[in-house]
């Protein structure tokens, strides 16, 4: 039976530089980015602020999401951020 996964956008502020990635445990990976033990990348631009989650009954699904995510032009994630979080604000707290 497959595990399901999330795929989801880290920054450092509102507009910042965006991190997108793939876990099978959100609030472990978000615990792991804030205290920088996640990736390389968000330790070098002091990533801690989880702004998206999109949850996925399959964790295929989530790396597929991840990939198509990427690929996206930064005005179309910013705008994916802006329609669920248009704050901007930590949703760390929300998972944990």
């Amino acid at each position: 039976m497959a595990r399901g996964g999330y795929t989801y956008i880290m920054t450092n502020k509102a507009r910042g530089v965006l991190y997108i990635g793939v876990t099978a445990d959100i609030a472990a990976r978000a615990e792991q980015h804030r205290n920088g033990t996640g990736s390389a990348f968000c330790r070098k631009y002091g990533l801690m602020r989880l702004v998206l989650v999109e949850q996925h009954d399959d964790i295929t699904l989530a790396i597929a999401r991840e990939k198509a995510l990427k690929a996206w032009k930064r005005e179309w994630k910013i705008r994916l951020i802006e329609e669920g979080n248009p704050d901007w604000r930590d949703m760390t707290d929300l998972i944990l």
